[in-house]
């Protein structure tokens, strides 16, 4: 069986605190690295690869750490720390976010919701830009895009859940990104380039994490939705995220691995990263992987499915669960 963790943000209390932005704080990480130690192998990625191609077993209560998105607080706080413990770990960066200093749209995203003390009201203002440009895109009427993307979730309110799904991959391209600009320079900030630098580690950063032994995978370049998008729109996503990893490694990688943003992909994604050389993909579906059968399709746990406290009860497979909202 292995056992895989995803893990997003990581920051310390004040620099959560100031955006309301939900992460996993620093102690509460360190409390469930305890944890971890105490119940699993932590393996690596190399690991992982070497069992998913048959070339060794893994070991009994195996686990795998994965952090994504390519967050600072990967390099300030989970890197030194895994370090210390002489565990590796598999880091998932955007290429737009580390290489142009460009904000992903799932990151304005997350911090116009964490801003927002009145969502209700923000939901009002997102609709209302939406209807401007109704006269140049086919939208569907207001009702109509909240019966679509209401949904239940794990973590996120029905409200939350809309907001992130219409911006997401709800509204035509252009238009998403145009609401997501216009509310986070309303809301957050205009100087997108110095926030990012609040936000994302760099490629030297990558490259330090590399050469001390942490794998660093492909997560594509923009942070899109792949299952939304045609062959060929896919095929340019995985290419310029390989270009990436080149410039990150020195080389075109081989025997990769893929963590699919927001968890989407579909059967043309599989076939173009085995065709592209990847081993191992990483889903948002979660439970653990009795085997490694499907390896472009490993299932994983939240950090919000094991306990973060010192003194914890025993570890008990959560209930299978479709996807998150990311």
């Amino acid at each position: 069986m292995l056992t895989v963790v995803m893990y997003h943000y990581v920051r310390e209390t004040a620099s959560t605190s100031r955006y309301g932005l939900k992460a996993r704080r620093v102690h509460e990480f360190d409390a469930q690295l305890d944890y971890i130690a105490a119940n699993f192998h932590v393996c690596s990625s190399a690991d992982v690869v070497a069992a998913a191609m048959g070339k060794k077993p893994l070991p009994p209560r195996a686990c795998l750490l994965t952090f994504d998105d390519g967050l600072i607080d990967h390099h300030r706080i989970v890197f030194p720390r895994l370090s210390a413990r002489g565990w590796s770990a598999a880091f998932f960066p955007s290429a737009m976010a580390v290489e142009r200093r460009q904000m992903l749209d799932v990151h304005k995203v997350h911090f116009i919701l964490a801003v927002s003390d009145d969502l209700d009201a923000l939901e009002g203002r997102i609709l209302r830009v939406v209807a401007e440009f109704r006269r140049e895109h086919d939208i569907p009427e207001d009702a109509e895009l909240k019966k679509r993307y209401t949904a239940a979730s794990r973590f996120d309110a029905p409200n939350v859940v809309f907001i992130k799904r219409l911006l997401q991959h709800g509204l035509p391209l252009p238009v998403r990104s145009e609401v997501a600009d216009r509310l986070f320079c309303e809301t957050v900030t205009k100087d997108e380039c110095t926030f990012c630098d609040e936000v994302y580690l760099t490629i030297d950063q990558l490259r330090q994490m590399r050469d001390a032994g942490m794998e660093i995978g492909g997560h594509g370049e923009r942070h899109v939705w792949l299952e939304h998008l045609s062959e060929s729109d896919q095929c340019g996503e995985l290419e310029r995220t390989l270009s990436f990893l080149e410039r990150v490694h020195g080389t075109r990688p081989a025997n990769w691995m893929m963590c699919y943003p927001y968890g989407s992909y579909n059967a043309t994604t599989l076939s173009l990263l085995k065709e592209r050389g990847c081993a191992v993909g990483f889903t948002t579906r979660v439970g653990t992987n009795a085997d490694l059968s499907r390896p472009l399709e490993l299932a994983r746990l939240d950090t919000n499915d094991l306990p973060a406290c010192r003194v914890s009860p025993r570890w008990e497979q959560p209930a299978p669960h479709c996807a998150d909202s990311r």
